[in-house]
């Protein structure tokens, strides 16, 4: 693993619902300026465990840092004390909880995108990254209600045309969102990430229904922005011609636990990741 100190920083977080153990003491950590893959079969707790990092869900036990700052950290508490299945149920509990809303850790500079495409319907693809924009405008409500704003404004826009340029979506600007084609929805995506000015990139299943010519662009597109824009990227991805070709890290999990670990040709070679994800041989 990297010597780079981590960006993110992941500690023994669990997530369990009633009796179910979705996420069981995930521990991993996302170095800077790399791009760490976390693989595994469906229902195995990947898109469970991205909730619990971005503040959709308040996990039940753990902590989470970034760039070396405690950012979520809770312990089992009230019923759950009693139903709890998991390990260390005391390790984090002489601490307060933390538990920051999706929009916080936005703005601490995490962003990212769905495994469904979550794009604003009824906007237009240039409103669609203008509206992320304002996550770092400055401006408070007496500037918008007064319109002091207008050179504020103007910069945003400026901005946001510019991104647009770069992500080769500057024809569709006027276009509702919803009308591009798959791919370029999953690209529009990623630029409206992008306009949030994030230090990491959270991508579910960035992949998910594209046909190999698109997959291979999504590749070459997510290098590109790692290195444009001096990011780091933490990926859920079941295209392994996708993971293998651009992770400089996996991690395994199956039924909320990890598995494995280790460079794409450790993967690729590991039996129990064989068995698990990509099936057993019948002979």
């Amino acid at each position: 693993m990297s010597e780079k100190k981590p960006v993110l920083h992941v500690e023994n977080i669990t997530m369990q619902f009633g009796g179910v153990m979705a996420v069981n003491d995930l521990s991993l950590d996302v170095p800077e300026g790399q791009i760490i893959a976390l693989i595994g079969p469906n229902g195995a707790g990947k898109t469970t465990a991205f909730n619990c990092i971005t503040g959709v869900y308040e996990p039940t036990n753990g902590l989470v840092e970034f760039c070396g700052l405690p950012m979520v950290r809770n312990h089992p508490r009230g019923k759950m004390k009693k139903l709890y299945q998991g390990k260390d149920a005391d390790k984090y509990a002489h601490d307060p909880a933390i538990a920051p809303t999706p929009d916080r850790i936005t703005e601490l500079g995490i962003a990212r995108t769905f495994q469904n495409i979550r794009l604003w319907k009824s906007m237009t693809v240039f409103d669609n990254v203008l509206t992320a924009k304002h996550m770092r405008a400055d401006q408070n409500v007496f500037s918008a209600t007064f319109r002091t704003n207008a050179k504020e404004e103007k910069r945003m826009r400026a901005e946001t045309e510019a991104l647009l340029v770069e992500q080769n979506l500057l024809q569709y600007r006027d276009e509702l969102a919803v009308s591009l084609p798959y791919g370029l929805q999953r690209r529009l995506e990623i630029a409206r990430a992008l306009a949030t000015s994030p230090k990491l990139l959270l991508l579910d299943e960035p992949a998910a229904g594209m046909n190999p010519q698109e997959t291979a662009e999504l590749a070459a597109f997510i290098q590109q922005i790692r290195k444009e824009y001096d990011l780091t990227v933490f990926l859920i991805e079941h295209h392994m011609d996708l993971v293998m070709q651009i992770s400089d890290y996996i991690y395994v999990i199956d039924f909320g636990s990890e598995i494995a670990r280790g460079v794409p040709q450790e993967i690729q070679n590991d039996q129990r990741v064989i068995d698990a994800y990509l099936g057993v041989s019948e002979e």
